[in-house]
């Protein structure tokens, strides 16, 4: 490390050490391997450790932009790599937590707090004397010798000046920096009305004749919490696990709207969860920005750096899926109305509330099968041995339990990563349903990998699910999309475990968006491989192992409405594109915005929309860039037929992958990591032939999927 660094690091210690006082956030971290004290951090910590932090950040900034020196690489870039270090670690707790322990009390410290955050960063990236080194640097890039990894930063680094308004002048500055402000502050308020509206609906139900078609289990967990929460007969939720159960097994038509409607109208009721107008609010502010930097859309400026690179590539990308999979979507749902029809009276029209439990009902006609009937072997314990087991296959990683490191829920297991005898990472596992934590499944880190004065610094990695919980005797037994769901979330926390790069900046899923889900997508393949499957999935009570026949009818129903799916996600995609490629706000009614760029094949139903819970866009990091999904699932399907090729346990295979792609983070084009390891451009040919829209003998060329 240079001694210009060291400086920094000195300083930082003795500014951390004169404030922390009590406070843990602020102390050094004496948990094992340096992991947060989360077991101590009280909301009352929160406010004058990010004060504190980025106090010491900006003094940082000072130091580097006021600096006599010519700029370096070591005194500019490096130096600003490691100057916000302390608020890096205190907000990801910070924002960690609110995502999946929260309150009322956090809850309103994110949403004062962010926006301060945000008006530091502004001051970074906007500062023209910091910038003023950082292009001299940047001109003379080819001159200093710097490696690859080296010249991926700086340019991240010049690139994230330029895109956050270094250039603009007078009131569009102002503006600019203002529009940041506010954006924070509303993409956590979208957010937050999102988990409340989640939370605040509750069905509870007194006659069981009207649960009649829903599994034993899924009864169990609504009568527990029944009496969790003081009452008799069953109790239901917009949780993932209690409103599938609904959506998909009740008979009770009037039921299974209930739950459709209430949670498709989340953020959408008029009161202080309403999220229309904050939707609207958002899609302009990204509009104004991308127009200050000189973009026509947000969504131009978002894809001018993400792998599909411009808006040309996407529209042939998405138009060759939709003329792919929409004529199947069609004869999908046509299909399902006829099956439906045949069971209910005359004039039936299949309606969304429909979908899932026709779905599952002509899945089990058409294979004779019930997927109900694969719970009992997927024990939540041995499917995560089994996934721990497949990654000790594949690159020969071990996994250790630690009860010593602080966790902020008693249901936060963790475990030691180690590859061999080299410790590899921290792995947190928080899997199950609560109040104060939103839906869906999710992966982050407290810290990412990145290398410091010859000290690999290891990642500390938390894994986020939605899953239905034990009841009484019976343990977690998880459906196999939430088998899905726990492989995929792997895929993105083993891409930051094995991460191998010298810049945390560069490290793990630090990824252009359109490429960052090809780890996770990649392993949700193994679900389907007998001879995986047979490494874990036996019977919690019997130790049977799971039933060749039963494999095999997941194989072949694996397929089973692709279409439909397809189109679906799609349709997000297109919702997506359609709010950021506004050229003018928003005024109208943003349910009919939705439904005139949605893929419409269901019949729409007013007050009921995805726009006002869609956190994705409107609190994620996937703003115009939800189309990643599909992207990256044409990637991971290319890259599984080599394991397909050579075998699904190759370890010579995942080697190169993890040589090529899962160690390198950032530190390349992900066009080039990917080329690395096939040799050439991405193909589309393996995933229309895994969801069924072609045979393979009906590929008379090959076709490609293009980025640069």
């Amino acid at each position: 490390m240079n001694k210009h660094l060291k400086l920094l690091i000195v300083m930082t210690i003795a500014t951390t050490a004169a404030n922390s006082q009590t406070n843990p956030l602020l102390e050094k971290w004496q948990s094992p391997y340096g992991a947060p004290p989360l077991a101590t951090v009280q909301a009352s910590h929160y406010t004058p450790a990010i004060h504190t932090a980025i106090s010491q950040a900006q003094s940082n900034i000072n130091q580097i932009a006021k600096q006599k020196a010519p700029a370096t690489f070591d005194n500019t870039i490096l130096a600003l790599e490691y100057a916000d270090t302390l608020l890096q670690r205190v907000s990801a707790v910070l924002f960690n937590l609110n995502e999946c322990n929260t309150n009322a009390e956090l809850q309103s410290l994110v949403m004062k707090l962010s926006p301060e955050i945000t008006r530091f960063e502004n001051s970074v990236w906007m500062n023209e004397q910091l910038y003023k080194r950082v292009e001299a640097v940047y001109a003379q890039r080819d001159q200093l010798g710097l490696n690859e990894e080296q010249l991926m930063l700086l340019d991240n680094c010049h690139k994230r000046f330029v895109r956050n308004g270094v250039g603009l002048k007078g009131k569009d500055k102002k503006r600019f920096a203002a529009n940041n402000e506010e954006l924070a502050k509303l993409t956590q308020q979208f957010n937050s009305n999102v988990l409340a509206d989640n939370n605040s609906f509750t069905l509870h139900v007194t006659n069981e004749a009207q649960l009649r078609g829903l599994p034993e289990r899924d009864k169990e967990e609504a009568h527990a919490e029944a009496v969790r929460r003081g009452k008799g007969g069953w109790l239901f939720t917009l949780q993932q696990p209690s409103y599938l159960a609904i959506v998909t097994h009740c008979d009770d038509r009037s039921l299974r709207e209930t739950m459709w409607r209430a949670y498709n109208s989340r953020g959408n009721h008029a009161g202080k969860s309403y999220n229309g107008d904050i939707v609207k609010r958002i899609a302009q502010l990204r509009m104004e920005q991308a127009k200050m930097l000189g973009y026509d859309t947000y969504a131009d400026y978002v894809l001018d750096d993400r792998m599909a690179h411009d808006r040309k590539n996407l529209t042939q990308f998405m138009t060759q899926l939709i003329e792919a999979a929409y004529p199947e979507a069609r004869e999908d749902v046509h299909i399902l109305q006829v099956y439906a029809s045949r069971q209910e009276p005359e004039g039936f029209v299949l309606q969304p509330w429909d979908v899932s439990y026709y779905a599952e009902k002509l899945r089990q006609h058409q294979f004779n099968f019930d997927e109900e009937l694969l719970r009992p072997y997927f024990q939540l314990e041995k499917v995560r041995q089994g996934i721990f087991d497949l990654y000790g296959r594949l690159y020969g990683l071990g996994f250790k339990p630690n009860n010593s490191v602080p966790v902020y829920h008693p249901d936060v297991k963790v475990f030691e990563v180690w590859d061999s005898q080299r410790f590899m990472g921290l792995l947190y596992l928080d899997m199950f349903p609560r109040e104060g934590k939103r839906n869906g499944a999710w992966m982050t880190e407290f810290r990412g990998q990145y290398r410091t004065d010859g000290h690999d610094v290891r990642p500390l990695i938390q894994v986020v699910c939605n899953f239905t919980r034990p009841v009484g005797d019976t343990p977690s037994l998880l459906s196999l999309n939430e088998v899905s769901t726990f492989m995929h979330e792997m895929g993105h926390a083993m891409h930051g475990m094995l991460s191998d790069v010298g810049y945390e900046s560069l490290s793990g899923t630090s990824v252009k968006r359109d490429f960052v889900e090809l780890p996770s997508q990649l392993m949700e393949n193994w679900c389907y491989e007998p001879q995986f499957l047979a490494t874990f999935a036996s019977h919690y009570k019997t130790g049977k192992p799971m039933p060749t026949e039963y494999i095999e009818r997941v194989r072949n129903g694996r397929n089973f409405m692709a279409g439909y799916y397809c189109s679906r996600q799609l349709g997000f995609a297109s919702i997506d594109m359609a709010y950021h490629t506004i050229t003018e706000p928003l005024t109208g009614n943003i349910e009919e915005f939705e439904r005139q760029n949605n893929i419409n094949l269901l019949p729409a139903h007013e007050g009921c929309l995805t726009s006002t819970a869609f956190t994705h866009i409107f609190a994620g990091g996937y703003a115009a860039g939800y189309y990643g999904y599909k992207w990256a699932e044409i990637l991971d399907a290319d890259v599984f037929s080599l394991f397909q090729k050579e075998g699904i346990f190759n370890a010579n295979t995942a080697s190169r992958l993890r040589s090529t792609i899962l160690s390198k983070g950032g530190t390349r084009h992900p066009a080039a990591l990917f080329k690395d390891l096939m040799g050439r451009e991405p193909k589309i040919d393996a995933y229309l032939i895994r969801s069924g829209f072609i045979q393979a003998v009906d590929m008379p060329t090959e076709q490609g999927v293009h980025g640069r």
